[in-house]
């Protein structure tokens, strides 16, 4: 992992905040930052910009829970929480709420960097199979367009479905745009005659 990211702790006990920040010395990163107030969370979070965020809670309730896990689905970074003691749900909710990785109990210096790199690693996973989902909904998203504009086109100037792509296809090279472009014009056009 790169020594020059930007790790944020986030933590109220100081005797804790400094276990994580002597791992992470230890490990070789420099930009740590702590935020002990809870206040404002998310704005400071996005303040400060951070490549990375250890969230460190003692017992937390559900609030605190809410709030931290509100944090994990709004900055789009690893996030990894340690907690003292968990249940079922709180752990499903962490996994949901996008927490790369949650750990119970055992806070040691020499874990930190093990499961920084774990939480690195799991986030950037996610992400690719996130990146991976939204291009495979995008397209079915454009091939249902393409296919409706298919049949508005065979049905308002009786042509076969070959015919109606291929004019789909002609008109999209000739204004240079993408046959699903031509095609959502086709179906708001279509809407607007109805």
């Amino acid at each position: 992992m790169d020594p020059s990211f930007k790790i944020v702790i986030v933590d109220k006990n100081p005797v804790r905040a400094a276990i994580l920040e002597d791992g992470l010395r230890d490990a070789g990163h420099v930009e740590v930052v702590h935020i002990a107030e809870m206040s404002h969370l998310l704005a400071r979070i996005y303040a400060i910009d951070p490549d990375v965020i250890l969230i460190d809670l003692e017992n937390p309730s559900r609030d605190v829970l809410e709030q931290m896990f509100q944090v994990s689905r709004a900055v789009k970074r690893p996030v990894a929480m340690f907690v003292d003691q968990s249940d079922g749900a709180s752990i499903e909710a962490a996994v949901d709420a996008g927490v790369s990785a949650y750990i119970v109990g055992g806070l040691r210096k020499e874990r930190i960097k093990n499961i920084l790199d774990l939480c690195i690693s799991r986030f950037n996973a996610f992400s690719r199979l996130q990146n991976e989902l939204d291009r495979t909904r995008s397209a079915l998203e454009e091939r249902k367009a393409i296919d409706r504009a298919k049949g508005i086109l065979m049905k308002a100037k009786s042509l076969t479905e070959e015919q109606a792509y291929a004019l789909l296809r002609k008109t999209a090279m000739n204004e240079n745009k993408k046959i699903a472009e031509v095609a959502q014009a086709v179906i708001t056009a279509a809407e607007l005659f109805k």
